[in-house]
């Protein structure tokens, strides 16, 4: 049996200011050419299928279609669950629909877990038992309790993710109909030990920063969404983030794009590949001084590819019109410049620091981090803050739940 594990997909997207729908829509029709190629048996989308909780239409019909090829391509056996990106409402407004295609949309935690239970068939009728849990909001697993200190809302939340998934393992394992049934779970979490882009948004602020790998139950694979890199959980082979299928911040430039095959032979024996994605949009990343930028971005202009561009000054003096100077010299170009870092100088003309960010690049939590960095600490302790940041994420989280 053959599992296709991809995750993170942000349709809707904009980077900079620019449209991703071309990239979309050629990665999931290789997506498509994939699941035919390597003879895939289920597809399995680990969260954050959009970027947004009202994403655009052409977002939408990116799904749509992408759901209606995957029929044709023959493989009739899809599970979608939602991440912290994505609307419930959205999410379960197809969800009847969809299920007559055989497409299991997951986009809350029911109370009734057998719910999540999905049982796929590989071409020979060998079964598999796939554990669907979405992204698990604090208000899923927990109670709140008034007077619960920051540290105990993390352990009480820590708790109920484990239980949730030590129960969902308990159910499937006495609903399998031979002893040779994998069990498969997805997830969309943070896991402690991984490595987090700059594009990633915080999912338990203040509550919990990352789930301990060990306390999840003994699934034979383990499906995860949120991370944008690909990589494997504690060096286990068995739990893996699939990451994003294209770069959605400059950071993530430098890492391939993949997507993970999850085979099972008929005594439940996994093996694990990987399959790099083309780069539908080539980024790049330049640094170093007003001269050696200039020379670099010459090269790529030489190219004649389509190139989007963060440029990296590294001077101990400000420069005021770079901006303009770069532009000119890639007008005209395949080569576009969307960013540009240049040094801040402190009152003392000295170099402090090679980052100005501006509104547009902050998310609400940096932005509300950043005020709280502000606030005079005489009258804000650190333990005022923690709760503090805990009330604004619960905050969010009820937005995103109502949106």
């Amino acid at each position: 049996m053959k599992i296709l594990h991809t995750s993170d997909w942000h349709l809707g997207q904009h980077f900079m200011m620019k449209n991703r729908e071309p990239e979309h829509r050629a990665f999931l029709a290789w997506l498509i050419e994939q699941v035919v190629t390597l003879s895939i048996d289920a597809v399995v989308v680990a969260g954050d299928i959009f970027d947004s909780a009202s994403p655009a239409s052409y977002a939408r019909k990116l799904y749509s279609d992408f759901i209606v090829n995957l029929q044709k391509a023959g493989c009739t056996q899809l599970i979608i669950v939602s991440g912290n990106h994505d609307s419930v409402a959205v999410l379960n407004e197809s969800k009847s629909l969809l299920s007559a295609l055989n497409v299991s949309v997951l986009a809350g935690l029911s109370d009734d877990l057998s719910e999540h239970l999905i049982t796929i068939k590989d071409k020979q009728d060998n079964e598999a038992i796939i554990c669907a849990l979405p992204f698990l909001r604090a208000t899923d697993v927990m109670l709140s309790e008034s007077g619960s200190s920051a540290d105990q809302k993390q352990m009480s939340l820590q708790q109920g993710i484990a239980k949730t998934y030590q129960d969902i393992y308990t159910l499937a394992e006495s609903s399998k109909k031979h002893q040779h049934c994998p069990i498969i779970a997805t997830g969309h979490l943070t896991a402690v030990g991984c490595s987090v882009s700059e594009s990633v948004r915080d999912i338990y602020i203040g509550t919990l920063t990352a789930f301990p790998a060990q306390l999840f139950p003994e699934f034979d694979y383990i499906a995860l969404g949120h991370l944008h890199r690909a990589q494997k959980v504690q060096k286990s082979e068995h739990i893996r983030y699939s990451g994003s299928p294209i770069a959605l911040s400059f950071d993530e430039v430098k890492h391939d794009k993949r997507i993970i095959i999850a085979e099972f032979n008929e005594s439940a024996e996994l093996t694990t590949s990987e399959v790099v994605i083309p780069a539908f949009q080539k980024l790049a990343v330049i640094t170093g001084n007003l001269a050696s930028v200039i020379i670099q971005i010459n090269r790529l202009i030489e190219t004649g590819e389509s190139v989007w561009v963060e440029v990296k000054i590294q001077e101990s003096f400000y420069r005021s019109d770079v901006q303009v100077q770069l532009n000119d010299l890639v007008a005209a170009t395949e080569v576009q410049i969307l960013k540009v870092s240049t040094p801040k100088i402190d009152e003392n003309s000295q170099l402090h620091g090679l980052q100005i960010e501006t509104l547009d690049e902050l998310k609400p939590a940096d932005l509300f981090q950043k005020r709280l960095d502000c606030a005079d600490a005489e009258y804000i302790s650190e333990e005022q803050q923690v709760q503090l940041k805990t009330l604004f994420a619960q905050s969010i989280e009820e937005l995103e739940q109502k949106s």
